[in-house]
């Protein structure tokens, strides 16, 4: 038996060692693509070990584009985002996990059910609702409102405030303590870990967001890195070089962040699965 469990294990890690190598090969392409001159960039056999690297295709993406406004865009904009989100789907997963009102648990399943829907389906009244009737087109505004806080954030949050013990609620308010104090000085401390999961998945999924922000804005000083690179491809097709540094610098800070706080990611897949 042991033996089996032995065999089994290793035939696991060389699958999982086979399929990282696979799902690793576009990114490192991606890198080695923005160090070389264009021709290599889009040969039909790319080359995976470069002999001369350069830096040009960066200096031309910088020269040929608004990155630093994109990206400054990216990071206002995913910041904001994340601070709202933490905020507001916090608050929220206080009130449907430990108040008890009327109606509380009709709302909490109103609000699941508007995940059922596919983004497509309210893309368009959105965008009427945004544009023509608030008149907030092309304006952080804009980009930010409609996902200020979302269902699925304040469902993660209220599956983890469940499992935080009750007791200490009680306590809080027999010492006279509001129930926004409460909130502040009690909850939100011992919900520190799946806040931090909550603002790091925010913050990837807003700074990789594209569609919304292509449909929302119109002038290139208000679009995120990634339409901006929607925007130089379709313009200079031919500078591969520059299109891989772009990518490379879009995809940049998510690397870093993931890999300094991978342990908060990992953590992020069993949030919410225990049950107080």
């Amino acid at each position: 038996m042991k033996s089996k469990s032995k065999l089994f294990l290793i035939l696991a890690a060389a699958c999982l060692a086979g399929w990282a190598f696979i799902t690793i090969i576009p990114l490192y392409w991606m890198v080695v693509g923005s160090v070389q001159d264009s021709a290599a960039s889009a040969s039909f056999r790319p080359e995976m070990l470069p002999g001369a690297l350069s830096i040009a295709p960066y200096e031309r993406f910088f020269a040929k584009t608004a990155a630093w406004r994109w990206l400054a865009n990216s990071l206002l904009i995913s910041t904001v985002l994340t601070i709202t989100n933490v905020f507001f789907a916090s608050l929220a997963g206080y009130a449907f996990s430990k108040l008890k009102f009327p109606g509380s648990k009709a709302v909490f399943w109103l609000l699941l059910s508007t995940m059922m829907i596919p983004a497509q389906v309210t893309l368009i009244p959105l965008y009427v609702l945004v544009v023509n009737v608030f008149n907030l087109g092309d304006s952080y505004t804009a980009i930010i409102l409609p996902t200020a806080v979302t269902a699925g954030n304040i469902f993660l949050m209220k599956q983890y405030m469940s499992s935080l013990p009750t007791s200490l609620i009680h306590a809080a308010r027999i010492d006279a303590c509001s129930e926004f104090g409460i909130f502040w000085k009690v909850i939100l401390p011992l919900a520190k870990p799946g806040l931090a999961v909550l603002a790091i998945f925010t913050f990837v999924a807003s700074w990789n967001e594209f569609f919304w922000p292509f449909l929302i804005t119109n002038s290139t000083e208000m679009r995120t890195i990634q339409v901006g690179l929607a925007s130089f491809v379709f313009a200079e097709s031919t500078d591969y070089g520059a299109i891989m540094a772009g990518a490379t610098v879009g995809a940049l800070p998510m690397l870093i962040l993931f890999f300094s706080l991978q342990r908060y990611f990992l953590q992020g897949i069993t949030i919410g699965a225990v049950k107080g």
